[in-house]
């Protein structure tokens, strides 16, 4: 492979701000997997944030790639996973399975799209230092004929287009809105875009902590919620504390601290049948690899308020953020009922 633009590359990134930012492009925030395309000729590469290749995970994606990608270009895009009208991002972590047999089983099952928001190279011309206006207009120029599972990110410099988007599609199950500055250059790496996501809080049970990595301190909190049938479900965690808070955090929780998981909501928390039927803490999986998932089990009798920005299933997609302690809520009254429903967005709309 030679290319004017080289892998690994660290895609550029996006700081959050609290409004939506005028005068600059905007786009839908994609919830998949952000993937760098290098393509020259037969050699195709898809590039992951890490630097990591996605490759052997998605050859219908690199089909694709060879079907209709631009004999020699670097494309900046988002790997997603769309059926029944919204984005499945947890069927996009089935794929990082180490048997190709499984791979192509879900590539067939479950294919994945490809959607292209940036060039950054074509032919022998690295675009990188040119302003996203110019392109843009030459990835959409690159892309004009381009069909499904391969699509062009919809782009709009209208602020109130983009406002729309921004409580439309997460019905969808996107994750808010991505504002570009038109005359910026591609820089790998740096936060020069700007992202806002969706924000909401929920009151959750806290049943238990992991220590952190550097020492017996509070690393993250294990958040539960009661489902309809009285089941603790653990949802996520929160982790984001000072070190001295971490301190303080395990003298503060000490008295509701187990010597044993007797009696734990979460006690078969090792137990792979249980995994597969209810959601605990501690599950294996291709991320997590030989990691120590052990924890410190907690009387669930202490209630905190977190913010998150949107849930994935059962779960919250992305780590959340501690609030408060919440005294005057009991356990039994943090359920799945409280979390806020977007309005169905139906994604085939928006990919049309």
């Amino acid at each position: 492979m030679q290319l004017p633009v080289m892998p690994p590359l660290s895609p550029m990134l996006a700081k959050a701000v609290a409004a939506i930012p005028p005068g600059m492009q905007y786009e839908a925030k994609w919830d998949g997997f952000r993937a760098i395309v290098f393509r020259d000729g037969d050699e195709i590469e898809l590039g992951s944030r890490t630097g990591k290749p996605l490759t052997r995970y998605f050859p219908e994606v690199v089909e694709a790639v060879r079907e209709q990608l631009p004999e020699r270009c670097v494309i900046d895009a988002e790997i997603v996973i769309a059926h029944d009208g919204r984005l499945h991002f947890e069927e996009l972590l089935e794929r990082i399975h180490p048997a190709a047999s499984r791979v192509r089983t879900l590539a067939e099952r479950t294919p994945a799209s490809l959607v292209a928001f940036d060039l950054l190279a074509l032919d022998d011309d690295d675009l990188t230092d040119r302003p996203l206006l110019e392109r843009r207009a030459e990835l959409a120029q690159a892309l004009g004929a381009a069909t499904a599972p391969v699509h062009l990110a919809p782009a709009t410099t209208d602020l109130d287009t983009a406002r729309s988007w921004f409580s439309r599609f997460e019905g969808a199950g996107l994750d808010g809105v991505v504002a570009k500055p038109l005359d910026a250059p591609y820089r790998a790496g740096e936060r020069t875009m700007f992202k806002v996501k969706h924000t909401r809080t929920a009151d959750c049970v806290l049943a238990g902590y992991r220590e952190h990595k550097s020492g017996p301190v509070v690393g993250s909190l294990l958040l539960g919620l009661y489902d309809a049938e009285g089941r603790l479900q653990h949802v996520g965690v929160s982790a984001s504390f000072p070190m001295k808070r971490r301190a303080e955090l395990v003298e503060e929780l000490a008295p509701l601290r187990l010597d044993d998981l007797s009696g734990h909501p979460w006690a078969a928390w090792a137990d792979e049948q249980a995994q597969a039927s209810s959601r605990l803490p501690g599950a294996v999986s291709r991320w997590t690899g030989k990691k120590d998932l052990s924890w410190v089990p907690l009387r669930p009798e202490r209630v905190c308020e977190v913010g998150y920005d949107h849930m994935e299933g059962t779960r919250f997609r992305h780590t959340t953020q501690f609030k408060r302690w919440r005294p005057d809520r009991t356990p039994e009254s943090c359920t799945y009922e409280q979390l806020e429903e977007p309005v169905s967005y139906d994604l085939a709309e928006l990919l049309a």
